[in-house]
């Protein structure tokens, strides 16, 4: 059973106990789809109101992107659990020969370098949906604007969360070159998107307060 397929208890359950997956990266994931899901809402909620007549268009296409997002989170929650299991087995494969200790290398090298694209993803989608939830905010429904500002919120932490395993795979990568590009591609999503969620996040609460 894919692991979206069970039942919140269940999947906290599993999360707080011993079991390696699910971990960090499929609980990014998962928060960043709850997050999508948030800023899909604030449009549903906006939509087939004469007040925002003149931007249910623009809400229409959104939506239709953000639930993209949402789905494409959920996949990658199996994803990043799928992803862990080799690269553990690794980790306790047997090398005693030159020749088994080169190949262990080669194949972890190989490993990481997956292990560190799936949380890149969750990144990417997870900054994608902080974009469109600056759009929810501004100019969906005022009676759903915590909705997106918790939407920006919820996927900066997905973010935040899914970098913390980029760096702890390409802590462990002998090649410097490929692990330093991987760190700066992370950086970078980092430094765009928090900004950028931090600042729906202000507007949000100066709207609650009548601070605008």
């Amino acid at each position: 059973m894919a692991y979206t397929e069970k039942s919140c208890r269940e999947f906290s359950d599993l999360l707080a106990s011993r079991e390696p997956v699910p971990g960090g990266g499929s609980v990014s994931a998962l928060v960043g789809a709850l997050g999508a899901g948030l800023g899909n809402m604030v449009g549903h909620l906006t939509i087939g109101k004469k007040k925002y007549a003149d931007v249910e268009d623009e809400m229409l296409k959104c939506m239709e992107e953000t639930d993209a997002l949402r789905i494409k989170l959920l996949k990658l929650v199996q994803q990043d659990i799928d992803i862990f299991q080799p690269l553990s087995e690794l980790y306790g494969m047997k090398a005693e020969t030159p020749e088994e200790k080169l190949k262990k290398e080669e194949l972890l090298e190989e490993a990481l370098d997956g292990a560190c694209r799936v949380p890149l993803d969750i990144m990417k989608a997870c900054g994608r949906a902080i974009e469109l939830s600056q759009v929810f905010a501004e100019k969906g429904s005022v009676m759903a604007t915590s909705d997106a500002g918790a939407s920006a919120i919820l996927c900066k932490a997905a973010m935040e969360a899914a970098s913390l395993n980029v760096y702890i795979n390409t802590n462990s990568m002998k090649d410097r070159d490929k692990a330093q590009a991987l760190n700066r591609e992370c950086e970078e999503c980092l430094q765009k998107y928090t900004k950028l969620a931090d600042e729906v996040f202000g507007y949000v609460v100066r709207k609650l307060k009548h601070e605008d």
